[in-house]
């Protein structure tokens, strides 16, 4: 997921910078769609950043939560690496993080059987603010490389 939409306030550093009204909102809608969707979320990588904190926040999800500060500014390979690190019991995963970082994730990891081109294309295309890519994984997160999971939708709460 990407964070919800943040606000510009003055003099705030972009590391600590809030969500917006409509941040608030969307991440709402977020949660609710993950809720109805998918599988109860049992664990959550989170950037420390303000707005994926509060993201996550109001989502709802109630899940534990590992905040890790390489996940701000993280590369793929970064993001990989702490997927790599999940408890073999977490079996439905929440990554909050960035752009561009959350998409070229998603794409990079799409690849195996059961991926929707469609969805891949249009997240490709954009990766809005609030931007839930759901992929399956077949094995342990310990395994999780590069085309080693399907992206079965892309959803974006509006």
């Amino acid at each position: 997921m990407r964070h919800a939409k943040s606000a510009y306030p003055h003099g705030v550093t972009d590391h600590d910078r809030p969500l917006a009204p409509r941040g608030v909102r969307e991440a709402g809608l977020a949660g609710d769609w993950l809720r109805a969707n998918v599988a109860p979320v049992d664990g959550v990588l989170c950037s420390t950043a303000t707005r994926a904190r509060e993201t996550l926040g109001h989502t709802g999800i109630d899940a534990p939560v590992h905040y890790a500060q390489r996940l701000y500014e993280a590369t793929p390979g970064t993001v990989i690496e702490e997927i790599n690190r999940v408890a073999e019991d977490v079996t439905t995963l929440l990554v909050v993080g960035h752009e561009p970082t959350t998409s070229s994730l998603a794409i990079i990891l799409a690849g195996a059987a059961g991926t929707d081109a469609a969805a891949q294309q249009r997240l490709a295309e954009k990766f809005p603010t609030s931007g839930l890519a759901m992929l399956r994984l077949d094995g342990s997160w310990e395994d999780l490389e590069p085309g080693g999971a399907a992206l079965v939708t892309f959803h974006v709460p509006r």
